[in-house]
């Protein structure tokens, strides 16, 4: 094993650029033998364009500077390379054939064979071997195509275990974990580390990184602003270094005052297209005020994403229950009904459900909006460009260019044009599926302050969310689902993480025995 504490790899005065930006700016930085170092910093800072030239995804030539790996040259000429050194990457954009099998995926380029024959046998017991590293009980012979998507993320981490790994690169790994799959990637990587494995963790959650990470390292605009140990550190400080300026508060104070209902649910069930006989969700009724936000919490699976889709018309079969909205029975098939009727959906997977990366910014925003900005089937560009431009200056999303392709933009900026698109649709209803996902604590901030004016102007907002402090933080009201019906909805004021998680976790029944015994135990 390797000697803990020794520099396994050094990099030296770093800098990469690309049209009219700089991407990276004399990047210094070392990482020791079985470490994880954790790395932070705002969207568009340059983590990912660092790890890229780590795993030679940028291969040596495209950028200046030197980095030398167990006390070597590292002059990486692509991917294949840095694996055959022991370098290893999980993005945090999956890379997984949806149509394969768990095993074939894994297994990808490198499946045991003699002679052109694939060893079944121990294709499945050496994936089997790493599902179990990973604490993941999904068959070998699953198809990806039918995995959540924190399997899915898990099944990446396995595939990333493959072989000989020596420095493992983690991109926002549990985005999509819910906590018992967050604590088994812990474990699995502590166990790594007592191996000799040396991590790098980049994460956007700070808790996170608290948690796990030996020392943290800070880059802002493309530069490292300082690497200390975890310990000596505090949340806050870390923010400061992040963003230049000392946390003035993790949200924004509330500037709206709730009005009437504008959209009310009542029975809505619905099943589930893949398999008829289970119930998506079930009997949820509700309602939301303009000028509110409610949240909906709960685990992944318990039916949240789900509902959101099916009240935008885009999920589930043999649909049952009614909708009113602003006081109106109203139908929804489709979301161009949806559309028709103010309501607007930000989708959790921006990259997959919620914009057309190769696409321009300005075409992504127009998208919904299109019949408005067209004269037949001929789109009159000079609407569509000041009507997006508008939206473009006040979400303040940074472009290179007028006509920048979406997957050249930071994950907070996607986030902003996801939502841009939606607003310049002009809904009374907007529903937000994990609004934050993947985005530094700046743009949080941003688009927490975006949603309260939004709902400051009569907006009725939904937002769902993983993230317990964001639904506590930024909710009027809070919706707890599990297994796909409602638990709870909660008042702000008698709301707490604990009592969420009891809702959540065990439902209704279960959620209020607890609450009792902590009661009489209080008294």
């Amino acid at each position: 094993m390797p000697q803990a504490g020794n520099i396994l790899l050094e990099i030296r005065n770093v800098t990469k650029d690309f049209p009219g930006t700089r991407a990276l700016d004399n990047v210094s930085m070392e990482v020791r033998e079985g470490e994880i170092l954790g790395l932070c910093g705002e969207n568009g800072a340059g983590k990912s364009t660092l790890m890229k030239i780590l795993s030679g995804t940028y291969p040596y030539g495209t950028y200046e500077g030197e980095m030398v790996y167990q006390g070597e040259p590292l002059r990486l000429s692509g991917i294949r390379e840095s694996e055959a050194k022991g370098v290893r990457i999980i993005h945090q954009e999956l890379a997984l054939v949806k149509q394969m099998s768990v095993a074939e995926n894994i297994y990808l380029g490198a499946e045991p064979a003699r002679f052109g024959i694939v060893n079944q046998m121990k294709l499945y017991s050496d994936t089997r071997a790493l599902l179990d590293r990973v604490g993941l009980s999904v068959s070998e012979t699953s198809l990806i195509g039918s995995l959540g998507v924190g399997q899915r993320q898990m099944v990446e981490i396995a595939k990333a275990l493959r072989g000989h790994v020596r420095l493992l690169i983690l991109d926002e790994p549990t985005s999509a974990l819910n906590d018992a799959e967050v604590a088994n990637l812990m474990s699995t990587l502590r166990d790594l580390r007592s191996r000799g494995v040396t991590c790098i963790y980049i994460s956007h959650k700070l808790r996170e990184l608290f948690d796990i990470a030996d020392r943290i390292t800070v880059i802002r605009d493309g530069r490292v602003i300082g690497t200390e140990k975890t310990a000596d550190l505090t949340e806050d400080m870390v923010i400061a270094m992040m963003v230049g300026r000392a946390p003035t508060g993790r949200f924004p104070a509330k500037t709206r005052k709730p009005g009437p209902v504008m959209l009310k649910v009542r029975n809505w069930t619905i099943k589930d297209p893949e398999n008829r006989e289970l119930y998506a969700v079930r009997d949820v009724s509700f309602e939301v005020r303009s000028g509110e936000i409610l949240g909906i919490s709960g685990l992944m699976g318990s039916g949240r994403t789900e509902l959101v889709q099916s009240l935008f018309g885009e999920y589930g079969v043999e649909v049952s229950g009614e909708m009113e909205i602003a006081g109106q029975r109203c139908t929804v098939k489709s979301s161009r009904d949806a559309i028709a009727l103010g309501m607007g959906l930000v989708t959790e997977d921006r990259k997959t459900t919620g914009l057309i990366t190769m696409h321009t910014v300005t075409s992504n925003i127009a998208l919904p909006s299109l019949p408005r900005l067209s004269n037949g089937p001929v789109v009159n560009q000079s609407l569509e460009l000041a009507s997006t431009g508008q939206f473009i200056e006040e979400l303040n999303i940074r472009v290179p260019a007028i006509d920048a392709t979406v997957d050249t933009l930071s994950g907070g900026n996607q986030q902003k044009v996801s939502l841009a698109k939606w607003l310049m649709t002009n809904p009374r209803i907007l529903m937000m599926d994990e609004p934050t996902r993947g985005i530094d604590v700046g743009t949080k901030y941003q688009i927490y302050e975006i949603m309260d004016r939004l709902a400051a102007a009569g907006m009725a907002i939904i937002m769902v969310s993983s993230e317990l402090p964001e639904i506590l933080g930024m909710s009027d009201r809070i919706l707890v689902m599990h297994e796909g019906t409602v638990a709870a909805i909660l008042e702000r004021d008698e709301a707490d993480a604990e009592t969420i998680m009891s809702l959540a976790t065990m439902g209704a029944e279960m959620g209020k025995m607890r609450s009792d015994e902590n009661a009489a135990r209080e008294r």
